[in-house]
C-alpha cells in the first residue's frame, strides 16, 4: 500500500474507523464548508473535475444534477463497495480503514442534492469492511454534524447499512438498486436512470466508494487544490489495483495521469525475475489490453480511451511473457459466464458460447470455424443485456483478438 500522497490511504493508515481521530486530522471541515455554502457543492465538485471512480469515469456532477434539481421529497444516495471483480480490491480498504472519509464524502454528496437518504452497500465477503462501516455509522449518528445535517434538510436523515447480494452482478447501479430495496440483484432496463426512478422509484445517485472518498478533501481544501494533485490534464489521484506478474503488487495512490511504466516498473518493482513484460488487463477483467508500446500511456480515463482501451476501476493486471492471452481470457471469460443473472437469454447464453468457444481453443481442440464463431459472437452480442456484463465480457475477448491474434491462431487444430 502506498501512502506517499495524503489524501485517501494515508488516512487510511493514521484513522482508521476512529470518529474522533478523524475529526482531530481535519475530518469534518468539508461537510461543515458544504453546509454553509449547499449552492456551491455542485459548481465545486465540477471545478475539481471529479469523475466515478466506479469505471466509467463519467463526471461526477453531471450524475448529481438531475437529483439535485428535482423536487423536494426522498431521495437516496448510494454508495457501492460491492467490488466483486477479479483484480480490483481498492474499495473494501477505503470502507475498512477510512470508512469515516467515505460517509462524509456520501453526506458532502447528500447535501449538493439535498437527500435525505445515505446508504453504505457493502460486500458481505469482506466482513471487516462491513464491521468498521457499521460501527462508523454508530458513531455518526450522535456527531453534531449529523444534527446540522438534519437541521439543513429540515427533517430526520437515514443513514443505513445494506449487505450486497456478494454477486458481480450485485455491483451494477440498477441492480444494487434493486438490492437496496430488498430484492434480488437483477439488473433493469435503462432509461428510467437511477437519477429519475431510483430506489423505491425516488431519485437515486449510486456513486463508487473511491469517488465520494475524494469529497472532504475537494470541499475542504478546494477544487484548484485537486486538480493541482493529478499530471499533465488530468486532476486529483487514482487508486491503481496492480496484480499479476509484478515484483510488488498493491494498492497505490498516484496521481492520476501517472504513466503506466511508472505504476509498473517503479512502484511495482518491475516484472518477475526473468519475465518480460507482455500485457496488462486495465479496469479488471471486463476492459480491454494494453500492450508493451503502451507503457508511456498516461493512466487517466481520457488518455487510456485513447489507446483504445479504458482505465475502468483502475485495476491492473499485468501478464508477462510465456503467459497465455487465450486462457486468462477463457478464465475472465468463465467468471462472467458464472456472474450473469440469468435474466436476459442473449447474455446467458452469449457468454457460456464465449467460454465454451474460447476454453475449446485454449485446450487446443478448437478449428477455424471456432475463431469465426468467436468473432461472429463478439459482433452479436454487444447491447443484448439490460446491463453491462455482456458487453464487458465481449469487450476483452476482442481487445484480445485485436492484439494478439497470432496466439488464437496458433492453437487451433490443422
Amino acid at each position: 500500500m502506498n501512502t506517499a500522497n495524503q489524501v485517501l490511504l494515508n488516512e487510511a493508515v493514521l484513522v482508521g474507523a476512529d470518529l474522533p481521530a478523524w475529526i482531530a486530522r481535519g475530518g469534518g471541515e468539508g461537510l461543515a464548508r458544504a453546509l454553509a455554502d449547499p449552492a456551491a457543492v455542485l459548481g465545486e465538485v465540477e471545478r475539481a473535475d471529479l469523475r466515478g471512480m466506479g469505471g466509467a469515469g463519467f463526471a461526477t456532477h453531471r450524475k448529481w444534477a438531475p437529483v439535485a434539481a428535482a423536487p423536494a421529497g426522498d431521495k437516496y444516495i448510494v454508495c457501492n463497495g460491492n467490488e466483486d471483480e477479479p483484480g480490483t480490491f481498492k474499495d473494501r480498504l477505503l470502507l475498512e480503514r477510512t470508512p469515516h472519509q467515505v460517509i462524509e464524502g456520501a453526506l458532502i454528496a447528500a447535501v449538493a442534492t439535498h437527500a435525505n437518504h445515505v446508504v453504505l452497500y457493502v460486500n458481505p465477503h469482506e466482513e471487516r469492511a462491513l464491521a468498521a462501516v457499521r460501527e462508523a455509522v454508530a458513531q455518526w449518528r450522535g456527531h453534531a454534524l449529523f444534527g446540522a445535517m438534519e437541521g439543513f434538510l429540515g427533517g430526520p436523515l437515514s443513514l443505513s447499512v445494506v449487505q450486497s447480494s456478494g454477486l458481480y452482478i450485485g455491483g451494477e447501479e440498477t441492480a444494487v438498486i434493486a438490492t437496496v430495496e430488498g430484492g434480488f440483484p437483477f439488473p433493469r432496463r435503462k432509461p428510467p436512470f437511477p437519477a429519475e426512478q431510483g430506489v423505491h422509484g425516488a431519485p437515486t445517485v449510486v456513486n463508487n466508494t473511491e469517488t465520494l472518498a475524494h469529497l472532504p478533501g475537494i470541499l475542504r481544501h478546494g477544487a484548484d487544490w485537486y486538480r493541482a494533485l493529478g499530471v499533465g490534464g488530468a486532476c486529483g489521484t487514482k487508486l491503481y489495483s496492480l496484480s499479476g506478474d509484478v515484483l510488488r503488487p498493491g494498492l497505490y495512490e498516484l496521481p492520476m495521469g501517472t504513466s503506466l511504466q511508472e505504476l509498473v516498473f517503479e512502484h511495482g518493482g518491475g516484472m518477475l525475475q526473468g519475465r518480460e513484460f507482455k500485457a496488462v488487463f486495465t479496469g479488471g477483467p471486463s476492459n480491454t489490453l494494453l500492450t508493451r508500446r503502451d507503457l508511456d500511456v498516461p493512466l487517466d480515463f481520457d488518455s487510456v480511451r485513447a489507446r483504445r482501451s479504458r482505465l475502468g476501476t483502475g485495476a491492473m493486471i499485468v501478464v508477462s511473457e510465456g503467459t497465455s492471452i487465450v486462457r486468462k481470457v477463457a478464465e475472465y471469460v468463465n467468471f462472467f459466464a458464472q456472474g450473469s443473472c440469468g435474466q436476459c437469454p442473449p447474455c446467458k447464453g452469449g457468454t457460456f458460447q464465449l467460454a465454451r468457444v474460447l476454453n475449446r481453443i485454449d485446450t487446443g481442440r478448437g478449428v477455424r470455424a471456432d475463431l469465426e464463431a468467436l468473432q461472429n459472437l463478439c459482433r452479436l452480442l454487444p447491447g443484448s443485456g439490460r446491463c453491462g456484463l455482456i458487453d464487458g465480457a465481449v469487450t476483452v475477448v476482442e481487445s484480445s483478438l485485436h492484439h494478439f491474434a497470432q496466439e488464437y491462431e496458433a492453437l487451433l487444430m490443422g
